[in-house]
């Protein structure tokens, strides 16, 4: 079972960044793909971005893409979501997820476990 635990959210002005930290434990962390999801009030949950265990393979939701930035040291056991030229419309709770088989069509779709979120705000 593996346990993610999300830091770094916050309240930020229309066009500043924010990094994102998810702490893994419980697993094998560099045999996983990781990823950041995100809901916004009345929303679906949405895909942000995800990258498999060697970071070799990055994918991006549209509405993120060329703003956002996802990274991971295997060596922490954590994966971070840099955020920058960040929009209102960015604002929701963000969710890490971690996925026990990185591989196959739209994996990053699909999670085995989740962290409990943080808020994201961001004013205009």
């Amino acid at each position: 079972q593996v346990h993610l635990v999300e830091s770094g959210g916050g309240l930020v002005q229309a066009g500043g960044s924010l990094r994102l930290s998810c702490a893994a434990s419980g697993g094998t962390f560099s045999s996983h793909g990781m990823g950041w999801f995100r809901q916004a009030p009345g929303k679906e949950r949405e895909f942000v971005a995800a990258n498999n265990w060697s970071g070799g393979r990055t994918i991006y939701g549209d509405p993120v893409k060329g703003r956002f930035t996802i990274s991971r040291d295997n060596g922490k056991n954590t994966v971070y979501l840099q955020m920058n030229s960040l929009k209102p419309e960015d604002t929701a709770v963000y969710y890490c997820a971690a996925y026990r088989r990185p591989f196959g069509i739209s994996w990053w779709n699909s999670p085995d476990y989740w962290g409990q979120g943080t808020q994201v705000t961001v004013s205009s």
